[in-house]
C-alpha cells in the first residue's frame, strides 16, 4: 500500500511538472505586418508537443483554421470564427498549416513546427492558393536554412 501511495504523489508531481512547461504562444493576426499584407506574425512557430499557441486578433475579419493537406494524419483539425481568438494545444509532434479562410488566397497562411518532426514531402508538393503558395514556399526555404 505505501508503494501504491508513493507511485501516486510520482505520477502526479510528474503530471504538475510536465504542464508547468508547456507554454503559449501567441500569434497575432493582421491586416498588415512586415511581410505585407494579411498575415500572421509569426508565420512560422517552433513548439514543443503539450504547448498551446493562441491567436490573437489585431484586425476584424480574421480566423484560424487548419489546413487538412498541410497538417499530420489523422489530426482532426480545428476552425475558429471570424473574429475570434482562439487557442489551440498541440499535443503531437509534425508540422501543422494554418490558413485565415477568408485571406487564404491572399497569403495569410502560418506554419507550426512541433516537436522533432521533419518537413514531409507532400507539404511542398501542395499547391495551396493565391499568394499562400508562394508564403509556404518562403517558409520551407527558411526552415531548410537552419
Amino acid at each position: 500500500m505505501k508503494y501504491v501511495k508513493q507511485s501516486l504523489k510520482a505520477l502526479c508531481l510528474l503530471a504538475l511538472t510536465t504542464s508547468a512547461f508547456a507554454q503559449t504562444h501567441e500569434v497575432l493576426m493582421k491586416n498588415r505586418g512586415s511581410a505585407g499584407p494579411m498575415v500572421y506574425e509569426p508565420d512560422y512557430l517552433e513548439i514543443q508537443p503539450g504547448d498551446t499557441v493562441k491567436f490573437i486578433r489585431k484586425h476584424k475579419s480574421h480566423n484560424a483554421a487548419s489546413i487538412a493537406e498541410l497538417s499530420p494524419a489523422g489530426y482532426p483539425g480545428f476552425i475558429g470564427k471570424i473574429d475570434e481568438e482562439i487557442a489551440v494545444k498541440y499535443d503531437d509532434a509534425g508540422f501543422y498549416g494554418i490558413k485565415c479562410t477568408p485571406h487564404y488566397a491572399q497569403g495569410m497562411v502560418m506554419l507550426i513546427k512541433v516537436g522533432d518532426a521533419t518537413l514531409p514531402d507532400t507539404y511542398r508538393a501542395f499547391k495551396a492558393p493565391g499568394i499562400a503558395d508562394k508564403r509556404f514556399q518562403e517558409i520551407y526555404s527558411r526552415i531548410e536554412k537552419q
